[in-house]
């Protein structure tokens, strides 16, 4: 028997509720892998798994958790053996498929990599699908041309999860970075990750009539979508990136092409769910050379599987700094 957050939804009502709950490895989904559990994280999708479902949770009761990291007890495939460390995100488990929220997990090998080497477990997960999905974003970025001293790098959305390590990952990197937060007390905080400039969302996130403004922003991470992305896309120099990662200000654009016509803008959607082999391991051994240790453990706030319900609740509104790290033995 083990402890999982378990997901249940009340057939009359279509309410779901949450709980944590001991059940037994006969439980389990099937798959080729099954791993103790360390580490798992809190993202938005994890929000509306642990509540209302969001469309996401296909069957009750769930197990949500849409990343984890921890160590190979039994496996089938030849890839893994037991006591090999292991990273879990994407492949909608946590979505579909019984997730992280619990002390074991049994998966297919091939959603599995290898813990890269220089990190931990909790270390792992305190990057976790944001920090996956923020690496990813500056690789496309790089490979449509950014360099350091192009310019101001713009990262919307930056006191959240995906926008922390972005901000880290930039300054780290030695890029000017220019934060976007709605949350005027996270100023010290996106200082303290490497920010050199603070930009106030209401300055950004309104649509003008415009389609182009001064050129301004070399590259961008984007993780509120919406009026605010139309308006960056008006204020990138020529030849510039966007990489689009979120929706947290609505899956609306109401934008027009001109500057994609006329300054040749490029905008690159980013999918870290379904994302290749190859392209996650190098996303991993990435983050561990070019994500600071330090401003990492800044980002982190401890949680434990009974802090989920409410966390869960709070990431919807916006409430969640930083990056949430579940010890789900504690």
């Amino acid at each position: 028997m083990f402890r999982a957050l378990m997901v249940r939804k009340d057939e009359e009502s279509g309410k779901t509720s949450a709980a944590v709950e001991e059940i037994s490895t006969d439980q389990l989904p099937a798959g080729d892998v099954t791993v103790a559990v360390e580490y798992s994280t809190v993202n938005y999708k994890d929000g509306l798994c642990i509540g209302p479902g969001g469309g996401l949770v296909r069957n009750y009761p769930h197990v949500p958790g849409i990343d984890f990291a921890g160590t190979v007890e039994a496996s089938d495939d030849e890839r893994y053996k037991p006591g090999d460390k292991v990273v879990l995100t994407g492949w909608r488990v946590g979505e579909v498929h019984w997730g992280g929220y619990a002390q074991k997990a049994r998966v297919k090998a091939d959603w599995l990599v290898p813990l890269p080497e220089g990190l931990d477990t909790r270390q792992a997960m305190a990057v976790g699908t944001a920090g996956f999905t923020s690496m990813l974003a500056v690789m496309a970025l790089e490979d449509h041309g950014l360099k350091p001293g192009d310019g101001p790098v713009l990262v919307t959305g930056a006191a959240g999860g995906v926008g922390s390590v972005a901000v880290a990952i930039l300054a780290a990197l030695g890029h000017e970075v220019a934060g976007v937060t709605g949350r005027p007390e996270t100023a010290d905080y996106l200082t303290s990750l490497g920010a050199s400039r603070i930009v106030a969302r209401e300055e950004i996130n309104e649509t003008v009539k415009r389609p182009m403004e001064a050129e301004t922003w070399a590259g961008c991470v984007d993780a509120v979508g919406g009026a605010m992305l139309a308006r960056v896309l008006g204020q990138m120099k020529y030849g510039a990136s966007v990489s689009a990662v979120g929706l947290a200000g609505g899956a609306g654009l109401p934008a027009t092409v001109i500057p994609f016509l006329l300054r040749g803008v490029n905008l690159l959607g980013i999918d870290s769910v379904m994302q290749p082999y190859d392209n996650r391991l190098r996303a991993w051994k990435r983050i561990a050379r070019d994500l600071p240790m330090d401003r990492l453990d800044a980002m982190v706030n401890p949680a434990t599987l009974s802090d989920l319900p409410k966390l869960g609740a709070d990431i919807l509104k916006g409430q969640v700094k930083g990056r949430v790290v579940v010890d789900v033995n504690a």
